[in-house]
């Protein structure tokens, strides 16, 4: 950075900033320091009234009839076109529905369903060590269903962990049917390259899924230009759709009429108020679903998603990118000697829009930072994790939450009995 870096440097950046206006477009307490986006994106303006008007208005007044009147039946359809947009998804290639874990049961299920078809011979799942832990239960679950049913002997399907790149590329081989990755390592926020990744898994005869949770919103994606088979994602994290929002499944049309749906729900259904007794799943998109949508739900996703889609990816990439480049510098300088080791790859091109630090007190130190109105999160082991989410966070943040973490530091503030109390949730 070629400015001086002190505040008042880095205020004039703010000031030029063309996504300064964004921060106007969310609510968060005064006299705080969001950090968290990562992990729970801040309320977006007019959420609330949306849910209220949900309730209020098309629920109580607009009854059951809503469903048609209010466009409730078609919401995750067409919440979908908008977020496949943000992602190289074409037009009925993407829903907004159900959990990440659902979508990617699903899209386990569906991959290894094609492979069973085309090359029985592939019984392999291949993941991270380090994935999201939910991605690698599923798959150990699946798989574990798969075999308990079937009636074959001496042939399973079993989950394999790599670790790196260079152990993916390695263990490519014949057997694996389908590898599932996260495009961005929830606790580093190291990014695969999915061109190139994608690419590779395709050319061993596998087909791959993405989990975009800590993408999405994020970083520029391109699911088509990738050749991608499936990818799955939530809405509460960058895309701001509240706590729990519905998230998405998105399937490259070459698969849609292979796409099996083990959760058979009736909203999967060709005709699903012909309430027939044999199922025969939709001839688009509806197939990724299972039941019921919640409606209050996904009117608030849209408000956040809208705020999403008017911001320019090209420059909330780059703001990130900047972001993190200061929040590295300002703690390797300012809070140097303290014990924090960067986990997070320096590389532009090899990380997403999260920093980490390591830190054997690390959940203490955030605790402490809480306390002190700056909010990040903890993951193990001892991973402090700060998410940078340019469309509300400004240099002057980032400048003012590191001074807070180096007086903690210099302190020892987090040395308080109370900061070495776990909560629940960290």
């Amino acid at each position: 950075m070629s400015t001086e870096l002190t505040r008042q440097a880095l205020s004039q950046l703010d000031a030029a900033d063309p996504l300064t206006a964004f921060a106007d477009r969310f609510i968060l307490p005064e006299d705080t320091i969001y950090l968290d986006g990562n992990s729970l994106g801040a309320l977006p303006k007019g959420a609330a009234e949306r849910a209220a008007q949900v309730v209020s208005e098309e629920w109580g007044q607009g009854l059951i009839r809503s469903w048609n009147t209010a466009g409730w039946f078609d919401l995750p359809l067409k919440l979908g076109d908008k977020l496949g947009s943000l992602l190289g998804g074409k037009p009925n290639e993407t829903a907004i529905t159900d959990t990440t874990t659902l979508n990617l049961f699903k899209a386990l299920a569906s991959a290894l369903r094609t492979q069973k078809t085309d090359a029985p011979q592939r019984r392999v799942i291949l993941t991270e060590r380090d994935n999201f832990p939910t991605d690698i239960y599923i798959a150990e679950g699946l798989a574990d269903l798969v075999n308990s049913l079937s009636q074959e002997t001496g042939v399973a399907y079993e989950v394999k962990l790599i670790d790196d790149e260079a152990s993916l590329r390695a263990a490519l081989d014949d057997s694996v049917a389908v590898v599932a990755l996260s495009h961005v390592n929830y606790r580093t926020g190291a990014m695969w390259n999915m061109d190139e990744i994608t690419a590779a898994i395709h050319a061993s005869g596998a087909l791959v899924i993405w989990d975009l949770a800590h993408a999405a919103g994020a970083v520029p994606v391109d699911l088509n230009a990738a050749n991608a088979d499936y990818a799955v994602g939530c809405t509460y994290k960058y895309l701001n759709g509240g706590p729990g929002s519905p998230a998405f499944i998105w399937v490259n049309a070459r698969h849609h009429e292979r796409f099996w749906q083990p959760l058979s729900g009736w909203w999967s259904h060709n005709k699903p108020f012909e309430m027939s007794q044999s199922y025969t799943p939709a001839n688009d998109i509806r197939r990724f679903m299972c039941g019921t949508q919640p409606m209050t739900s996904l009117a608030m996703v849209e408000v956040g998603l809208d705020i999403a889609l008017e911001a320019d990816m090209a420059q909330v990439r780059a703001k990130s990118l900047e972001l993190v480049d200061l929040f590295i510098n300002l703690v390797e300088t300012r809070c140097a000697g303290y014990g924090l080791e960067l986990v997070t790859p320096r590389e532009h091109a090899a990380r997403g829009s999260h920093v980490s630090f390591r830190h054997e007190h690390g959940y203490e130190i955030i605790a402490a930072l809480i306390d002190q109105g700056v909010i990040g999160d903890y993951r193990e082991p001892e991973v402090l994790r700060f998410g940078i989410t340019p469309l509300y966070l400004s240099r002057t943040d980032i400048w003012d939450a590191v001074e807070k973490l180096r007086e903690i530091l210099h302190t020892n503030a987090w040395q308080r009995e109370e900061y070495a109390v776990r909560n629940a949730v960290t």
